[in-house]
């Protein structure tokens, strides 16, 4: 694969990957940009094995997704990626889905990655890794991280307490970051907000932090509840929060992105 600056592939969404409304879920699009990263980063000759071989990995710290429209089982995808900014230990890239044929855009995608070092702490990347990605013609700039500001929930807030389980589990044996957009939809459809076995409202935003990695074995609690610009969610472990996260669903509230 020759390197490019924006990477663009294609992926068909199978039958499997869509929810019981036949639709793409958040977690869906948050999968295809994470492979998309990793995809780029192959083309410019850092792969998974030359990271190990460093003591060296990224990880996503924060997102934010908004879906313009449903994408359904069996659709064709066009998803692109770009860094389009460094900041210390992070870097940020955004992505683009294409309905092909249709030439439509459904989503888009900000992630904020951090790179860590083999002691789990934050790290500079490597030289190489910043030249390889601000050529000459390199349009990013710095950026403020992207953060949810931590809230307590109210008393009526709903909860749930559950496990994650082990088909959860990423190679790196936590929860994919991916998944935790799935507990959010489950509660905020548990609640009423979205029907059973419906799709979620369209368009919507997801504003979302990663704070710590859940693991198999350890019981999780859930709690939703609707906020002056949407609806947050919570999840944490017992002992720390994992997850902070809103959804919004009226785009005159968005902000930015």
């Amino acid at each position: 694969m020759t390197f490019v600056r924006r990477l663009e592939h294609g992926y068909r969404v199978r039958f499997d990957e869509a929810g019981p409304d036949g639709v793409l879920p958040a977690s869906g699009y948050l999968r295809f940009a994470q492979d998309m990263a990793w995809l780029h980063s192959d083309s410019a000759g850092f792969d998974r094995a030359w990271y190990r071989e460093r003591g060296l990995t990224w990880l996503v710290r924060a997102i934010e997704l908004d879906i313009l429209a449903d994408t359904h089982d069996g659709a064709e995808l066009t998803v692109s990626t770009e860094v389009i900014g460094f900041r210390r230990v992070w870097a940020r890239r955004r992505s683009e889905f294409t309905l092909r044929g249709a030439e439509r855009k459904v989503a888009t995608a900000i992630t904020d990655w951090v790179l860590l070092n083999e002691r789990a702490r934050p790290s500079r990347p490597p030289a190489e890794i910043v030249d390889a990605f601000t050529a000459d013609d390199y349009f990013g700039a710095d950026f403020t991280p992207l953060r949810m500001a931590a809230a307590e929930p109210p008393s009526d807030a709903a909860l749930v307490e559950f496990g994650a389980r082990r088909s959860e589990l990423d190679p790196m044996a936590h929860v994919n970051n991916a998944v935790y957009l799935d507990y959010l939809d489950e509660l905020f459809s548990a609640t009423g907000a979205a029907a059973a076995n419906q799709s979620l409202p369209v368009p919507r935003r997801y504003r979302a932090e990663f704070l710590a990695s859940a693991e198999q074995g350890v019981t999780l609690v859930g709690r939703g509840w609707p906020d002056e610009r949407g609806w947050s969610y919570l999840l944490e472990d017992g002992e720390r929060p994992l997850f902070r996260a809103r959804l919004e669903t009226d785009p005159a509230t968005w902000v930015g992105g």
